[in-house]
């Protein structure tokens, strides 16, 4: 574990379509306004490099987090905040790194984020890592980097079901030998409570979760949150009245306060 109180947050889980990029973009945001904030794009798709307008397709391999954990160079913090937020973009490179890092026989591979960020973790309050949406190598070595967990789950059936699968795999990873990994919160996502089938998911993930870990309370499905990521901007810098501002808030106070309580 790292030698810091540095939190380094993962945004995890292996269903698409949960939120993470989302929910790390706008958690980031709202950290930043008075902590150090680092964004780590571990998804080959780079949503999260695009939503903070930067595009990815005009990046060097030398300018994403691909070469700090293939050994091709240094890890490169783009050039100025934005937002206040720090960012390690990625692009369609990374895409490699997966197969590459499988074949690598000569050191425990799935820590080269973790080792990575040790050189730069003490700079930050907070390390904020979004997660490829499956449950393969680049996801496994962003667990390991973390010291806890943000766990998005859209109230749909289908990400509902894989939650104790999820479940599972986080407790197999513990029992391997990252015993310290916690989880920050369960985050329900995409929340309509005019349906029933909503409401009732969202109470079953409440019955499933309650006594193993914090659930927060449901971000309201909305299309204000894809047109704010279009424009480059938070949610609280497109709308800032809008309702789950306040709940991105709450979300934030609770990282805060799990900061001062370890």
């Amino acid at each position: 574990m790292y030698k810091t109180k540095t939190k380094v947050l993962a945004a995890f889980n292996q269903s698409g379509g949960a939120g993470k990029t989302t929910l790390v973009h706008n958690l980031g945001y709202h950290l930043a306004k008075k902590h150090k904030v680092l964004l780590i794009d571990m998804d080959p798709q780079a949503s999260l490099t695009t939503f903070m307008g930067v595009e990815p397709k005009n990046l060097t391999e030398q300018q994403t987090i691909y070469a700090a954990i293939t050994d091709r160079g240094e890890l490169d913090i783009w050039h100025e905040p934005i937002h206040n937020m720090h960012l390690v973009p990625s692009n369609s490179f990374l895409a490699g790194a997966e197969l590459e890092l499988g074949r690598d026989i000569t050191t425990d591979s799935r820590q080269k984020l973790k080792f990575t960020l040790e050189e730069v973790v003490d700079k930050y309050d907070y390390i904020l890592i979004d997660c490829p949406p499956s449950l393969g190598y680049l996801s496994i070595m962003s667990v390991i980097a973390a010291t806890h967990l943000i766990i998005p789950v859209q109230t749909e059936y289908k990400c509902y079901a894989a939650t104790e699968q999820l479940l599972n795999t986080i407790g197999r990873l513990k029992k391997g030998g990252h015993k310290d990994l916690q989880i920050a919160a369960f985050v329900p996502t995409q929340y309509d409570g005019r349906t029933l089938q909503h409401s009732g998911i969202l109470e079953g993930l409440k019955n499933q979760i309650e006594n193993r870990a914090h659930i927060t309370k449901a971000i309201p499905n909305s299309v204000d949150f894809p047109s704010a990521s279009q424009a480059h901007l938070p949610l609280a810098l497109w709308k800032k009245n809008h309702p789950a501002v306040n709940i991105l808030e709450e979300i934030t106070n609770h990282l805060i306060r799990l900061n001062h309580a370890n």
